[in-house]
This record gives structure tokens, sequence and C-alpha cells, in this order.
């Protein structure tokens, strides 16, 4: 008997036949399985996402240019402080991203909000741009990289029956964030200024979501010691270095990183894009609407087909829908391809995040899964910082957005083929 499964159902083991029992299917109807087996710690897993982004693109963009103004940055030099910033965030991570296997969650919680809220504050009163790239380093490390990867680490370590449903439900709090924060951010910036903006997501951090996730996570120990976990998932857990040594991680990893790559370059540059194709901004704004919507259908799908093909046969296919929509964008004008392009992107953006969350668990186990995705996740994050400087590169070399959308669609074919013909001639087959 598993020591997660919910004491109504114990209960109605050793009461059948009584007319108590047959209430329990009402209950079951009305909420998920797998939010039964441990409600705190998937709430805690997409509440956890959605605080990572304050440390996130989407909502460090919006403020670009006040930005750029108050230090007297350029372009070049105002993209080369961020990109740096997120590149040194990614090393942190990987130094210490294995926290999440030696501490306990409300330990390591504490820690990535502490860094991510001094991020906020030291942007809130940076005095020169060198404060500023120093703020960047910490909401980087403690949003992107802490946050999200003790986020999408936890649903997929507590919940291995369900582990596909828990990490979509974790990565609603990407959606959640990304309407919430940028026009709050602006909200605050039309009325006051930049920098209040940043200290009122520290307050947020320290007041709200610190005692929300202390509450989440609590009595929940260092997984290392986790009597919850030693399963039928952990009878064959490797460690980060035995992972290292395998040659089939190297053949899957590109899978789970040339979404984020292809999306931040995409996203990046999608004012280069447009131009290029003739698209307005107004009909840019209106595609995202279309990539919001295909975002949140596929999260709400991802779960289910996770948890019944499981991670590896369902990772190879998620890159289908990009690979049309980067074709569909070689060959196709008009400003219909703009909606059905950005669609596209977001379906693959939500199967690719759940599938690629729960990939490792399933491949290497639970006892060193945070040690085994921190190493993922900074890799991860250095693409992304990679990712929007090589396009840029390639467009003012004057190569073409069709040439451009046609490698990256070749890319990704290659990505998910390798990760198909590995995972299923594997003998660790999923």
């Amino acid at each position: 008997m598993s020591c997660q499964q919910p004491l109504f159902e114990l209960f109605h083991e050793k009461k059948t036949g009584s007319s108590i029992v047959h209430q329990t299917p009402r209950r079951q109807a009305v909420i998920p399985e797998f939010l039964k087996t441990n409600p705190r710690l998937a709430l805690y897993a997409f509440f956890a996402v959605a605080a990572s982004g304050f440390g996130q693109t989407f909502f460090v963009s919006v403020m670009g240019g006040a930005f750029r103004e108050a230090f007297e940055l350029s372009h070049t030099a105002y993209g080369s402080l961020y990109s740096g910033g997120t590149l040194l965030s990614a090393l942190l991570l990987l130094r210490f991203g294995s926290l999440a296997d030696a501490w306990s969650l409300p330990k390591v919680t504490a820690l990535a909000l502490g860094i991510l809220a001094a991020g906020c504050l030291l942007i809130s009163s940076a005095p020169s741009f060198l404060f500023l790239g120093l703020g960047f380093v910490l909401i980087r490390f403690g949003g992107q990289g802490l946050m999200a990867h003790l986020g999408i680490t936890t649903a997929a370590r507590y919940f291995s029956r369900h582990r596909g449903k828990a990490v979509a439900l974790a990565g609603f709090g990407f959606p959640l964030a990304e309407a919430c924060l940028p026009p709050g951010a602006v909200f605050m910036m039309e009325r006051m200024d930049w920098r209040w903006a940043w200290l009122a997501g520290s307050a947020v951090l320290l007041l709200l979501i610190f005692p929300l996730l202390a509450f989440l996570s609590r009595k929940t120990p260092a997984p290392r010691h986790d009597v919850r976990i030693t399963d039928s998932d952990s009878v064959n857990d490797r460690t980060r270095s035995q992972v290292l040594r395998d040659p089939g991680f190297y053949l899957i990893l590109p899978a789970t990183l040339v979404t984020p790559f292809v999306v931040t370059a995409l996203f990046f540059h999608q004012v280069a894009i447009a131009q290029a194709l003739g698209w307005s901004l107004k009909i840019l704004a209106g595609a995202f609407t279309g990539y919001a919507a295909g975002h949140l259908l596929a999260l709400l799908l991802a779960g289910p087909v996770v948890d019944r093909l499981g991670a590896g046969r369902t990772l190879p296919l998620t890159l289908l829908p990009m690979f049309l929509s980067l074709v569909l964008l070689a060959v196709a004008r008009g400003s219909w391809v703009a909606l059905l392009y950005m669609v596209l992107l977001g379906v693959t953006q939500g199967f690719a995040a759940t599938a690629g969350g729960a990939v490792w668990a399933e491949l290497y186990g639970l006892v060193h899964l945070g040690s085994i995705r921190s190493l993922t996740q900074a890799i991860m994050v250095v693409a992304t910082a990679i990712a929007p400087v090589l396009m840029g590169f390639l467009l003012d070399l004057g190569l073409p957005v069709s040439s451009l959308s046609l490698i990256m669609a070749a890319g990704l074919l290659a990505a998910s083929c390798l990760a198909w013909i590995t995972l299923h001639n594997s003998r660790r087959r999923v």
C-alpha cells in the first residue's frame, strides 16, 4: 500500500459494501486523483513555477526601454548585460541545483525566494548598470533557475502514477505569470516609476509567496530521506555523473532544449520577423492570443497523454507542431499565417514542457532528480541566452526569414528523430 494513498481510499477498502462508501465516487469525480494524492505539493509546484515569473524574460522585457534610458545603455550593451547575467545564473544553477536533493523542500524554497527577492530589491535601487547586472544574475538564478527548477522537480518527483498531470499543472504557472506580471508592471510604470514595480515584486515574494510556499511544503524532508519516493521508480536511480557517462543522454537532450531555444529566438526577434513578412504590430499582438490559447490547450491535454503513453514516447512527437509552424512560416504568406504559426508554437510549448519535465524521472529515477534536472535546466538557460544572439547575427548577415525557419525546422526534425530512436531502442524503454 502506497503511503501516498488517500485516507478515504483506505477506508473504502476496509468498509466495502457499507452505505458510506457509495459517496466516494462522487468525490473522486470532482477532484482529480493526483490532487487527492498530495494536494499541497501539487499546488506548491504550480505556485513555485508562477513565482519564477519575476525572473523570466517576459517580465523583464517590458521594462527594457526604461532600463536603457535610466542607465544610458545601447541595445547591444543592454542585451549583453542581460545575456551575461543569464549565463552566470546558469553556472550557479549547475553548482547549487542539487540542493533540491540534499535539503528539505522548505529550506531550499526559502533560499530560492530569498535570492529572487534580493534581486528585485537590488534592481529597484540600482545606482548604476553594474548593480543592474548583478540584479539580473540574482533574478535569473532565483527565478528562471531555482524556482522553476523546484516546481517542475517537485511535480516529477512526488507524483509517480500521475507525473504527466502534475507536471502539466505546474506548467500552468507560466501562463498565470505571463497574464499577470507584465500588465502589472506596465500599470505601475504608467502611474509611478519602473523601480516601484520591482519593489512591489519583492514585497509580493516575501509577504505572499513565501508564506504560501512554506505552508504548502511544510514537513517535506530532503528527498534522500523521504520514504514516499522509495518506490519502483527509484529502483534504477542514476547519479548525475552516471547520467553524464550515458551516451543516450546526449541523444535525448536536444529534444528537450530545442523548444525553448527556438521560441526564445523567435520571440526576441518577433518585430523583425513581422516586418520582413509584412505583418503589422496589431496582427502580431493578435497572434500572441493564439499562442496563449495553444499553450493552455496543450497543457490541458498533455498530462493525460504523458501518463498514458509515457514521457519518453511523447517527447519526440511534441516537436511536430512546431516543425509544421516553421515550415508554414517559410513557405506561406498572409496575415492568417501569423495566427496559425503562433498556435502551433503554443501547442508544442505546452506538450514539450510537460514531457520534458517528466522524461528524466522516467529514465534516471527520483533520488538524484534535482541534480540531474539542474544540469539540464542550466544547459537550457545557456541555450536561451545564445539563441537571440545567434539569430540576430544571422539576420544581420541578410539571411531571410524563410531560410532561418527551414534551418530551425531541420534542427527540430533531427532532434525528434534522435530522441525517438534512442528512447524506443534503449533498454530503458519507457
